[in-house]
């Protein structure tokens, strides 16, 4: 049975955060589906993101089980999350699929903060500062944001008994990879914009070991990204004595006759989310509504499939990368040197569309299996056959 930290996912299948999981309706339809071990909510933020139904939106190819978004986030800001997941909890609490509880906060980067200094009228030296002071700013107000998150998803947890129980049922995800926020890169493919994020949820988890942190990756196209990803993670392993566990392992257990103290705050990856500025056409579509003059670029030419254009692609149509971003991972993972390090787990994601996919994220190196554009297309029914992969193991 899948474990990330005392986690459990059986089985290991799972939706991802996604547009369809918006909704109490939606996670309702989710948390009742008997074939998949977990379910994790469309990423919210602290206040809800100011969504635009003209403009953010999905569309469907006609010859592949794939698809094109502009979604951002989700318009429920997390402490509508919050209430949504205290009543599944409590209206089944005969069960244990657990909920993963998706979170996003926005940092500003280095060069959106410079773009926004070009317009002012002062030297190198002075714009360079203010800089400094809007980065330091931007990256203040968003932490408080994010600690506000985390302190309203532990009284959850405190209220479930999560602190204390053998399986827990509430974990969080940080996404840290869409990619259709204009003027916001994603953090993961900064390593120095990620790590006020990790500090962040180090501080939690020194606190509170009993949590249980993943990060939601983009996809990644260079090798050495993989590693300086894993570096970054590395450095936040520790051996200080956490809150309320003996010296030990994650659990406060002892290896043999060593006290081995380390820990790492997170527990698992989830690989990867959608490739971004990917463009396809209307034609290309299926489900489809008339295109808006926004989707024309004029003449005869066929219309854009999104109304912004650009998007993020997924489903099959990345499936190939997606194995490649596991494998990468996995097994610079598997071989750290740092124990912490080689017990961080890998939900793979990416164009998992039937049980013989799901056969291959595994062997690439998932430790679990997350489905978005299937469901999406199918609805829960999808996750039978997806399934049948775990069965015939």
């Amino acid at each position: 049975m899948p474990a990330f930290n005392r986690f459990n996912i059986q089985p290991p299948l799972l939706n991802t955060a996604c547009a369809w999981a918006s909704d109490y309706e939606d996670l309702k339809a989710l948390y009742e589906c008997p074939h998949i071990g977990a379910i994790t909510t469309r990423t919210a933020t602290h206040e809800g993101f100011p969504e635009d139904p003209k403009l953010h939106k999905v569309a469907f190819l006609k010859d592949s089980r794939s698809s094109i978004n502009s979604y951002g986030y989700s318009p429920h800001p997390l402490r509508q999350y919050v209430e949504w997941i205290d009543k599944l909890l409590t209206d089944n609490l005969d069960s244990n699929k657990p909920v993963i509880i998706s979170i996003a906060v926005s940092l500003a980067s280095s060069n959106d903060a410079a773009k926004a200094m070009q317009r002012l009228n002062t030297s190198d030296q002075g714009r360079k500062e203010l800089i400094d002071m809007d980065i330091a700013a931007s990256k203040r107000s968003s932490m408080k944001d994010l600690d506000h998150m985390l302190q309203a998803i532990q009284e959850l947890r405190q209220k479930h008994g999560d602190p204390l129980s053998a399986a827990p049922r509430i974990a969080i995800e940080i996404n840290t990879s869409c990619p259709n926020l204009a003027g916001h890169p994603p953090p993961a493919y900064e390593p120095s914009t990620l790590r006020p994020i990790l500090e962040t949820l180090a501080q939690a988890y020194m606190e509170d070991p009993s949590l249980t942190f993943g990060l939601k990756l983009p996809p990644y196209v260079h090798a050495t990204s993989f590693g300086d990803v894993v570096d970054v993670l590395a450095s936040f392993s520790r051996t200080d004595k956490l809150a309320g566990v003996s010296v030990g392992r994650k659990d406060g257990e002892e290896r043999g006759d060593v006290k081995d103290s380390s820990w790492n705050p997170i527990a698992f990856l989830t690989c990867t989310n959608t490739l971004g500025s990917t463009l396809l056409f209307e034609e290309q579509m299926e489900r489809m509504k008339p295109a808006t003059p926004a989707t024309n670029h004029g003449g005869d030419s066929p219309a854009f499939a999104l109304p912004s254009i650009l998007g993020g692609l997924a489903g099959e149509a990345i499936h190939a990368l997606a194995l490649g971003n596991v494998h990468s991972f996995a097994r610079l993972l598997k071989n750290h040197k740092d124990r912490t390090m080689r017990e961080i787990a890998i939900i793979g994601v990416g164009g998992v569309t039937s049980a013989a996919a799901a056969k291959r994220m595994i062997a690439a190196g998932a430790t679990a299996i997350g489905c978005a554009t299937i469901f999406g297309r199918d609805g829960v029914g999808a996750f039978e056959g997806i399934a049948k992969a775990f069965h015939d193991a």
